[in-house]
């Protein structure tokens, strides 16, 4: 019978910025089993003064004490699989995920995000979260008192281990193991593929948002706790495309997405492009040629995000279209 575990945020299951095959795991799972992770998310400079009331985690507060700041993100894990090794595909199927607090942040900072050149200066705002009624406001907008916003959690950051080879690298760029896609599809009820590049995958999530726009231009989403139910399984030799799996792909009840990621955004639109016409020439009868004329007249491609040095492009293929 499948299994449920739950790893709560802590500084003995965090890890601050960094991904590497050489993090032991947390804990070992079997095929079809479930995580419960339990995310946090900031560093100091973005937590809200004590005045404001707002309560911080304590585990958040422990963390920036005494974790070393490898990179970006705080994230928990990693957890492994029995039995993956290189080469195998793990399916992550993001059965729920809740907020773990009643605010979260966004901001912006000199030399970073889409705009540094108009924006060289420093501004995080704290925003309140209802938990009930799933809605953040907004400080700012049409009306006063603020703007509402309907919230649609997801983890900026699920990836397993890279190769052994990149040793410890930041999070904050998204790569083939994952990691800071930053795709706000992957809500909970979609599936993320990812292929398997050390013993284990070593799976790792964080980054938590309450909800984000496609760019997430200024640097951040609405970042906040999050804990996440994660179904890991295991496929042997891949399986989403042949002869194996090689770079990330989604899927949620409506569509099917393929991503592109690099420094350069065309190059990162090629790339999601390339992945749409490999997927649908991998699951039906059609041509190359025919599926890159399918793409132009009914998949759909959006600009992921601009902020995390790699650039993300998604193609999203209807369900039913197809296949």
């Amino acid at each position: 019978m499948p299994k449920t575990i739950r790893i709560d945020a802590s500084v003995e299951t965090c890890r601050w910025g960094a991904f590497d095959a050489s993090f032991p795991p947390l804990a070992e799972v079997e095929s079809g089993d479930t995580v419960v992770l339990e995310c946090i998310s900031g560093g100091p400079e973005q937590m809200p003064p004590r005045e404001s009331m707002l309560a911080v985690h304590p585990a958040l507060r422990e963390v920036h004490a005494k974790l070393p700041r490898l990179g970006a993100h705080v994230i928990t894990g990693p957890v492994a699989v029995k039995g993956a090794e290189p080469g195998d595909m793990l399916r992550v199927d993001i059965e729920k995920i809740e907020l773990g607090s009643d605010w979260g942040f966004c901001g912006f900072r000199p030399l970073f995000g889409t705009l540094p050149e108009d924006f060289p200066y420093r501004r995080v705002l704290h925003i309140p979260a209802d938990k009930e009624r799933m809605v953040c406001t907004l400080p700012f907008g049409p009306k006063e008192g603020g703007m509402e916003l309907a919230l649609a959690p997801f983890f900026g950051v699920m990836g397993v281990a890279p190769p052994r080879d990149w040793g410890m690298i930041n999070t904050k760029e998204p790569r083939a193991h994952g990691g800071n896609l930053d795709n706000k599809e992957l809500t909970a009820g979609s599936t993320l593929y990812l292929p398997v590049w050390t013993e284990g995958a070593l799976f790792s999530a964080g980054d938590g948002h309450g909800v984000q726009g496609d760019g997430e231009v200024c640097i951040n989403a609405l970042e906040i706790n999050l804990t996440g139910h994660f179904k890991l399984s295991l496929v042997k030799g891949g399986g989403v495309n042949s002869p194996a799996l090689r770079f990330p792909r989604a899927e949620t009840p409506t569509h099917y997405i393929t991503m592109g990621l690099n420094e350069d955004l065309d190059l990162a639109m090629k790339q999601a492009l390339r992945e749409m016409i490999a997927f649908i020439c991998s699951r039906s009868n059609l041509s190359d040629a025919d599926a890159y004329q399918f793409c132009s007249l009914a998949v759909d491609f959006a600009v992921t995000q601009t902020v995390n040095g790699e650039k993300g492009v998604h193609g999203k293929l209807k369900k039913g279209l197809l296949f």
